[in-house]
């Protein structure tokens, strides 16, 4: 059965005139104008769109569908807006689920009026004797009650460890680790359950998700590898290798796309854990973390290269994209551009770059997987990057335009549940006012990162 849609308004960087599609047993067919289309499918069911825009579905270029969905079946705390209403939330979805742990996502000090993060014993004052796990909206750091600290032998030996303050690095993937543990197989069916389907009423038709082993373990993701839903999902597995032979084993183990997402270079900026060039502006005496050196990134690249397979890693800091870009430029050398452009490398996020920098990236074939709404949350002049970075530093993060000019391709994500899973968001936050001469000039343009699926 043929369908022709009719005096529409059709997305297509290949024919931006178009104003008529026929479909096909459920296939687009062709796309064209009302006339053609009507002389080509003459026994076509017509349906006039009436002016309708019409375009393909989204992609969302990096998710975690786990996290995403236990903070759509939790306790979600991004619209808290003080440390108070924070622990009152919390309160309340204690008192309403009295049994077992607590797995609650979102809190952002960073707009809250007294700036100040959950300590352990604001924690332990709400939920009692309950193991709790409270991770900051970037996911980089967490709040953890003292019940759940306890399940983590050596936690107080632990790189990024506090007794009171939330958690970073490696004392932060312990928390996070038995948290996780102490989840019931339905409660993590229901919550990927939920994240497919929010995805879906979103208009998203494919999602990346970025496993690895700090991220919810080769269990989860051989979990969510046999789901069964319309979405379609596309894996990457974040874990460091140094020949090829090791890299061919990990992918077949593994079942994933590449060796690419959340391979962690550094942290996040508003942990203070983005591996920075200059000290933060609010924290003089830190550059955050970086938790792979250049000898490491260039040792992945190598046996991923090597071995014809896609690459990639989580950079948000200048000096973390310093490294990226230096651990390419030694692989190039050995390779040639061509081969490493073959691969479709990729860096998520991207956040801090410089015009050389993403003149090299493009012309190695660097995919960047970048966030619009990062910085709508967090941009401007008071926002989070302003307090962490200073005005001057900050405004020059996610320099959409800039990066495409030097022919770096984008895609464009959410990072759920860092950020919602809102395509059009995306789409609009790529247009902030104060990021207009950074962004790309087209709607077109900026549509095309939110859809693609070849990454």
């Amino acid at each position: 059965m043929t369908t022709l849609l009719l005096n529409g308004r059709i997305y297509s960087p290949a024919m931006p005139d178009a104003t008529a599609v026929a479909v096909r047993d459920g296939v687009i067919a062709w796309l064209g104008s009302d006339d053609v289309g009507r002389g080509q499918f003459p026994e076509a069911q017509v349906v006039d769109l009436g002016g309708a825009f019409v375009a393909p579905a989204f992609v969302d270029s990096h998710i975690h569908l786990t996290a995403t969905g236990l903070s759509l079946t939790g306790l979600d705390l991004r619209a808290a807006t003080s440390l108070q209403q924070c622990l009152q939330m919390l309160a309340e979805h204690a008192g309403a689920q009295p049994d077992g742990p607590i797995w609650a996502h979102g809190w952002d000090e960073s707009n809250w009026p007294e700036r100040t993060a959950p300590s352990t014993e604001d924690v332990d004052a709400v939920v009692g004797g309950r193991p709790a796990y409270l991770a900051r909206v970037d996911v980089h750091s967490a709040a953890a009650s003292t019940p759940l600290r306890r399940l983590c032998a050596g936690l107080a030996d632990a790189d990024g460890y506090a007794p009171q303050q939330p958690l970073t690095g490696e004392a932060h993937h312990l928390v996070r680790a038995a948290a996780r543990a102490g989840l019931t197989p339905g409660q993590r069916d229901r919550a990927r359950t939920a994240a497919l389907n929010e995805a879906a009423a979103a208009g998203i038709v494919a999602v990346h998700e970025c496993a690895g082993p700090d991220i919810g373990g080769l269990d989860d993701w051989d979990e969510i590898r046999a789901l069964e839903h319309g979405i379609e999902i596309v894996g990457y597995w974040g874990e460091a290798v140094t020949t090829a032979a090791e890299a061919r084993a990990l992918l077949e183990c593994t079942g994933a796309r590449g060796l690419a997402g959340d391979l962690f270079v550094d942290g996040a900026l508003g942990s203070r854990t983005a591996w920075l060039q200059r000290p933060y502006a609010d924290a003089p005496d830190c550059v955050g973390t970086a938790y792979l050196d250049g000898e490491a990134i260039a040792a992945h690249l190598h046996a991923c290269t090597e071995a014809g397979i896609t690459a990639g890693f989580h950079v948000i800091g200048d000096a973390a994209a310093a490294a990226a870009v230096d651990a390419f430029e030694s692989v190039v050398a050995t390779f040639g551009a061509p081969a490493v452009a073959r691969c479709g490398h990729r860096l998520e996020h991207l956040e801090m770059v410089t015009e050389e920098q993403a003149r090299r990236l493009g012309a190695w074939g660097v995919l960047a997987s970048m966030q619009p709404n990062f910085d709508a949350l967090w941009g401007g002049g008071n926002g989070m990057y302003a307090q962490r970075l200073g005005v001057e530093r900050a405004r020059s993060l996610n320099p959409f335009a800039l990066l495409a000019s030097q022919g770096v391709p984008l895609a464009f994500g959410s990072d759920s549940p860092v950020t919602g899973m809102d395509p059009w968001a995306t789409v609009r936050a790529a247009t902030r006012p104060h990021r207009a001469p950074m962004c790309p000039s087209s709607r077109r343009a900026r549509r095309r990162p939110a859809t693609r699926r070849e990454c």
